[in-house]
């Protein structure tokens, strides 16, 4: 029979199976607290903030206005449909992109593995905002992509590029920089690696005789895809697809640094509200209109993959 140590008393076998209920719930405090100080309640400010009115020399006071949120959404509408467009076209190409990428590291790298992933992440050890500023130098005028096509006698290549871009009305003129298509480039490379480590995480436990059985059954490589590995490797897809588009929708340093005044996106609204016109209630009823739509937007998702994985 144990015994405590402090009281020296036989410890019975109900009070440790309580004791060990108890544990997980305590794990969990830290975390909790973490988030009722840095979620909840900066969340119960900024929703009492968009209710109130007034001014900043004269102060706020609440008045339940909610004719703020339809005032905002009339407003800006547009620069919060272009940013879950934006949001959606940089998450689909960072789909397209990852995917074979996170396939490659994960059963074709062999001893490189590491030195791969390491490269994937690499990016996060140089700033946000200067690896943004790295796409102007590269889509400029005169950049880099602009020199190696005229060095390389293929100018003409990047001319009939500019010409699709400008039909799907990703560039308005001859200038990629300063574009829609500059801003989703952008959107892309910076959050590359949250789609590729999700990716690389599922794929890399997936068991590479079901392909072979696939092959063994006569199936092509396009119906193994489809069949086998696509289906498995839907949890990785739904984790990097979530981990890119949330944080693409609301960024708008890309759409500052690499757009023009025709590719102001929502957080790029939130921030001259904040911190310019000093508009706080229309700021943050316009976060909160931009949290509903995302919150919206993963349940229906999340409902649809899970459906789709099933099947």
């Amino acid at each position: 029979m144990a015994v405590s140590t402090i009281t020296g008393a036989p410890v019975t076998a109900p009070r440790r199976a309580r004791r060990r209920a108890t544990v997980p719930y305590l794990l969990l405090v830290p975390g909790m607290l973490w988030l009722v100080v840095f979620f909840v309640v900066p969340m119960i400010s900024l929703g009492s903030q968009s209710l109130q009115t007034g001014d900043v020399d004269n102060g706020y006071t609440m008045t339940w206005n909610f004719a703020t949120y339809a005032d905002a959404l009339s407003t800006y509408w547009p620069q919060m449909l272009r940013s879950l467009v934006y949001a959606g076209v940089a998450t689909l190409a960072t789909l397209a992109l990852g995917y074979p990428l996170a396939w490659f590291i994960a059963h074709r790298s062999g001893r490189y593995k590491n030195i791969l992933l390491v490269l994937v992440i690499a990016p996060f050890f140089t700033s946000f905002l200067i690896r943004t500023l790295a796409w102007q130098t590269i889509l400029g005028d005169n950049g880099l992509l602009a020199q190696v096509a005229l060095r390389t006698h293929t100018d003409f290549l990047l001319s009939g590029f500019k010409e699709v871009l400008r039909t799907v009305g990703l560039i308005n003129n001859d200038q990629l920089l300063f574009s829609p298509f500059a801003v989703i480039c952008g959107l892309t490379y910076n959050f590359l690696p949250f789609m590729v480590l999700p990716l690389y995480a599922n794929l890399e436990r997936l068991d590479h005789r079901l392909v072979e059985a696939a092959g063994d059954l006569y199936a092509s490589p396009f119906q193994a895809f489809r069949r086998v590995i696509w289906p498995l490797s839907l949890p990785g897809v739904v984790a990097g697809t979530l981990l890119t588009f949330i944080p693409a929708a609301g960024d708008y340093i890309n759409s500052v640094l690499l757009g023009s005044t025709r590719t102001v996106m929502i957080g790029q609204v939130i921030d001259a509200q904040f911190l310019r016109v000093l508009d706080y209630p229309t700021a943050a009823a316009l976060s909160f209109i931009l949290m509903l739509v995302i919150v919206a937007f993963v349940v229906t998702y999340v409902r649809r993959a899970g459906t789709e994985e099933l099947v």
